[in-house]
This record gives structure tokens, C-alpha cells and sequence, in this order.
């Protein structure tokens, strides 16, 4: 770890706190609304001195099959970093996030990729499977989510099996430090929850500096 992979999780670090106030007084959708309206890039993916998230949005791609994805979904885009990484393996991706700033500023930012759709919603409380996944992205986002309860995180893996395509892949991300802190703990729990879900599959496991991806299939038949 250098000096600016320090420096950006003392700025990531900032950003939850300033959240974690503003949450308490707006609300969970003001308060990601307002820190990205106050903040350029509040989680630094894309400004130019951190490295990290934009090694580590390369490793995730590395894990995903080299493949053509038909139709794709980004959940908690933000600005949509990984999206746009995302859109040359893809006919058509949307990104959702619950932050309408945010959305309108990962617009801006893709207006250069036809196929990127953006959306402020909430893709984890919407049940319906209209709309059928070849690939779904849900990375550094469940940890947001308070409180995370079984219920509430057996909900949402059901959710999200349901709107994948017959053999639709699902690709759950979070940090992961030292395995025996809390944070750590928590991800292995939601990591096994979706393992664990009616409908789903795992595919593969990877431990990296700091995260943990797992990559999930649907088991589904048409």
C-alpha cells in the first residue's frame, strides 16, 4: 500500500462520516445527494492522484468471462466509473443509483457511450423481473444498507436471482481487510447469503487487497 492508497481511504473514510451525519438528518437518498452535490468525486474513483479504484474496477473486469453481455445492470453506480468500463463488453448496461445527483452527474460523464442508461431508483426493493439480466454488477454498495438484517439481505439475493437471465451472471463485491475484523466478518456473511440463495450458483471466489468477489450464476431454466 503507498502513501496515496492511504490518502484515499482517509478520503473514502471522510466521505462515510460526513454521510453517515447527513443520513441522520436528511435521510438516505438527501444525504448521497448532497455530499455528491458538495464534493467532487466524494469516494475519489476517478480523480487522478488515487489509484486504487481504478485498479481495483480492472481486477473486477478481469474476473468476469471475456464475453458479449446482451443487456447488463450496474447497481449503486455513483458516477458511474464502472459502468463505463463496463459498456465495451456490453450491447446495452444500465446503471442505477439511489443518489438523482449522482445520476446526473454519471450522465454527463458517459455521454460519450450510447449504450449507457442511467436511472434513479432503488433496483434492490423492486421485486419485478420485467427486464432479464446477462450480467448483473453489485459492488461496494450492500454495506450501506442500514441495518442490513438476514431477512433484508435474503430478500435481496432472491431479488436479484429473479432478474437474472437463465445463466445470467451475478457479481457481489465488498471490502475485505484481515478476515477476522468486523468489516471482513460482514462480508463474509453477505458473500455466503448469496451463495446460500435459492437460484444462484457460485462460480468462483476471488480474495484481493481489499475486497472479495464472488461470481454467481443462475440456475434457472427458462
Amino acid at each position: 500500500m503507498t502513501v496515496r492508497d492511504i490518502a484515499f481511504w482517509a478520503r473514502s473514510a471522510r466521505a462515510d462520516a460526513r454521510l453517515n451525519r447527513l443520513r441522520r438528518a436528511h435521510g438516505d437518498a438527501s444525504a448521497f445527494d448532497q455530499l455528491y452535490a458538495d464534493t467532487e468525486d466524494p469516494y475519489g474513483a476517478e480523480l487522478s492522484q488515487y489509484r486504487y479504484q481504478r485498479r481495483k474496477y480492472a481486477s473486477l473486469l478481469s474476473l468476469l468471462p471475456r464475453q458479449s453481455y446482451r443487456n447488463a445492470l450496474d447497481i449503486g453506480c455513483g458516477l458511474g466509473t464502472f459502468t463505463r468500463m463496463l459498456a465495451p463488453f456490453t450491447e446495452h448496461i444500465l446503471g442505477t443509483d439511489i443518489s438523482a445527483e449522482a445520476i446526473q452527474q454519471a450522465r454527463k460523464r458517459s455521454a460519450a457511450h450510447p449504450n449507457i442508461t442511467y436511472s434513479q431508483r432503488d433496483v434492490l426493493e423492486d421485486s419485478s423481473a420485467d427486464a432479464r439480466f446477462d450480467l448483473i454488477v453489485l459492488a461496494d454498495t450492500l454495506y450501506y444498507i442500514v441495518p442490513l438484517t438476514d431477512a433484508r439481505l435474503k430478500s435481496i439475493a432472491g431479488t436479484l436471482a429473479l432478474k437474472l437471465a437463465p445463466g445470467g451472471l451475478l457479481l457481489v463485491v465488498n471490502h475485505f481487510f484481515f478476515g477476522i475484523d468486523a468489516p471482513s466478518r460482514a462480508t463474509r456473511e453477505i458473500h455466503n447469503a448469496f451463495r446460500w440463495a435459492p437460484g444462484l450458483e457460485q462460480v468462483a471466489e476471488h480474495r484481493r487487497a481489499f475486497f472479495l468477489a464472488t461470481l454467481l450464476r443462475s440456475s434457472r431454466a427458462e
